[in-house]
């Protein structure tokens, strides 16, 4: 298979502020692709985001079959096309299964894809190596890897990013940067830059940024994607105090995300409670394992909504 040589500038293409699409249900827990596309437009149309990424962790794309999302993907494609780039999540444990995402996203016109590490088996750096060399090989589309030890179990080390890097159509890596604050330095300096470094932590933005990252994959952007979008601006425009405040102002939000007493790990009910309150589209149902946001929970979200302007 013909590898091209993706390193172009990931920003120009991609941009800061990605967005992992939420996936919609119904209440019989079947997907409601009809109004998931409505979320697709709902976020393009108010600018909350500049790339999409479909059937990642915030769309709960552990929870799905294969087939499911590969449809997914059909379904956002056929309702977005090129207006904004849109990126597959198509991780999983077994490497098969994320070549034939893969195929189907570049069969589909898909920009990227994001593969997530291989969760709940805990491999070995050297394992994790190899089932990203096998799915390098097997793909022409540029690939963001995804490192997120809190759902994995297994952290990506700097070594063996830098051993993955070495294929050209690894672009980014995507690393939930609040357990590790400064892998973003660790991850530049052993790719000598060669990769894109998004902060995978709502919270952890502008501490990504001072490091040499280039932006965020933010569930949050579905609520407040236009004020992370302001907030980066002022930081590269060198408006550190504006960026500050706003920062003060996410993370309120981005707190309420994790429920009253913070113990929520996944903040996905939360996230889709608070966009169902501001859209109007019913998006807070989720699949199992995971459930509902609670009415205490959906009290606290209402408040901090209404405090940042985003309800009446």
């Amino acid at each position: 298979m013909k590898i091209h040589n993706f390193r172009y500038n990931v920003v120009e293409k991609f941009g800061r502020v990605l967005l992992p699409l939420i996936t919609v249900f119904k209440e019989d827990q079947s997907i409601d692709y009809k109004t998931t596309r409505k979320v697709a437009r709902y976020v393009i149309e108010r600018g909350f985001c500049d790339s999409i990424i479909v059937s990642g962790t915030t769309g709960e794309f552990y929870a799905m079959s294969v087939d499911e999302r590969i449809r997914l993907l059909r379904e956002i494609k056929d309702e977005v096309g090129n207006e904004v780039p849109l990126i597959a999540g198509t991780g999983a444990i077994f490497v098969e299964d994320v070549i034939r995402l893969n195929q189907e996203a570049e069969r589909l016109g898909y920009d990227a894809v994001m593969v997530v590490l291989p969760y709940y088996c805990h491999p070995e750096q050297e394992g994790i190596y190899q089932h990203f060399k096998i799915i390098a090989e097997n793909t022409s589309l540029p690939i963001m890897v995804y490192n997120i030890p809190l759902f994995v179990g297994v952290n990506l080390e700097p070594k063996t990013l830098a051993r993955i890097a070495e294929f050209d159509n690894v672009i980014a890596v995507k690393d939930e940067a609040g357990l590790h604050p400064v892998q973003t330095t660790d991850y530049i300096k052993a790719t000598s830059g060669k990769l894109a470094v998004y902060s995978g932590d709502d919270t952890m933005i502008l501490q990504v940024l001072v490091q040499g990252g280039v932006g965020v994959v933010s569930g949050g952007a579905h609520v407040v994607g236009d004020i992370i979008k302001a907030m980066i601006d002022d930081h590269l425009n060198g408006k550190n105090e504006e960026a500050m405040k706003k920062y003060h102002v996410l993370m309120d939000l981005f707190a309420a995300f994790h429920g009253v007493d913070g113990k929520r790990v996944n903040p996905t009910p939360l996230v889709k409670a608070a966009f169902e309150m501001i859209s109007g589209l019913p998006t807070s149902a989720v699949r199992l394992p995971l459930i509902p946001a609670t009415d205490e929970e959906r009290a606290k979200l209402k408040d901090v909504l209404k405090r940042i302007g985003k309800i009446d």
